[in-house]
């Protein structure tokens, strides 16, 4: 992944700003449409066929612990591109809360009847629009896009796949309508280019193992170590995964220790 200094060129054409008004539009078609019910028990349904773990684990990549957990060797490999993930990943919790506040509709446990769809873990009934989980899986991937340098960010495409998968995880555990997972989409995409203008305005110097930033990130690393270990994430089958996560983040943090010292002789 290369890193892309600040800069005054702009991360994208102009026109890319006005991409998330696709998914949004198509989420409020379904709603005006009365598809809301129909579309979320379609894909229900047939993403029954996969195990629940699966869905689970990539429910777990749109937790804000888990996926900072999981993003995390990126301090090391590279900052800039882990505070662009932070700064929109921060955005993004702010947007879902007060859109979440701002729309307070019925998730499917509330409005359908038990037998009718499948669900994994507890029932969630209020606070739909939008998919949090979806709303920061898409503003990561979009913050990493486009804070890397255009000529290595054809691989990371394959984010924003990972986090439609996230998404689809949402409906398939019957936490979201598909209205919501799209609301999510849009608007992360928003989150993760404001993250991605955002941090080309840390200084590059501001980077480096030994300076406050960074020992911040690394703080911010213990605190969702102890999430990981003492909290159940979302779902129960993701408990050997936040334990994969918390181990990734002590080896980062053993490393990130070692360079304290490097920089310091």
């Amino acid at each position: 992944m290369g890193e892309q200094a600040p800069s005054k060129v702009a991360i994208c054409a102009i026109w890319v700003w006005f991409i998330p008004l696709i998914p949004l539009a198509l989420a409020l078609a379904i709603f005006l449409g009365e598809l809301q019910a129909s579309t979320f028990l379609f894909i229900n349904t047939f993403t029954q066929y996969v195990p629940d773990t699966i869905w689970a684990w990539l429910t777990f990549l749109g937790n804000g612990w888990g996926i900072f957990a999981i993003c995390f060797p990126l301090l090391l490999l590279s900052p800039r591109l882990l505070t662009a993930g932070i700064i929109a990943g921060a955005i993004s919790a702010i947007a879902s809360s007060t859109l979440k506040s701002l729309f307070d509709l019925p998730r499917p446990a509330s409005v359908l009847s038990e037998e009718s769809f499948y669900r994994i873990g507890e029932p969630l009934l209020h606070r739909a629009f939008p998919s949090g989980h979806t709303l920061t899986a898409f503003a990561i991937a979009g913050a990493l896009y486009f804070s890397c340098n255009k000529q290595s960010r054809r691989p990371l495409l394959l984010l924003f796949a990972l986090a439609a998968l996230v998404g689809l995880s949402r409906n398939a555990v019957g936490a979201h309508w598909l209205t919501d997972v799209l609301g999510g989409a849009g608007f992360g995409i928003w989150c993760g280019m404001l993250g991605a203008v955002l941090v080309r305005y840390v200084p590059e110097n501001q980077l480096i193992p030994t300076k406050i930033w960074p020992k911040l990130i690394a703080f911010g690393g213990l605190v969702a170590m102890y999430f990981h270990l003492t909290e159940t994430m979302d779902l129960v089958h993701n408990l050997p995964l936040q334990y994969a996560s918390a181990i990734l983040v002590s080896l980062t943090l053993i490393l990130f220790i070692k360079a304290q010292f490097i920089k310091s002789e």
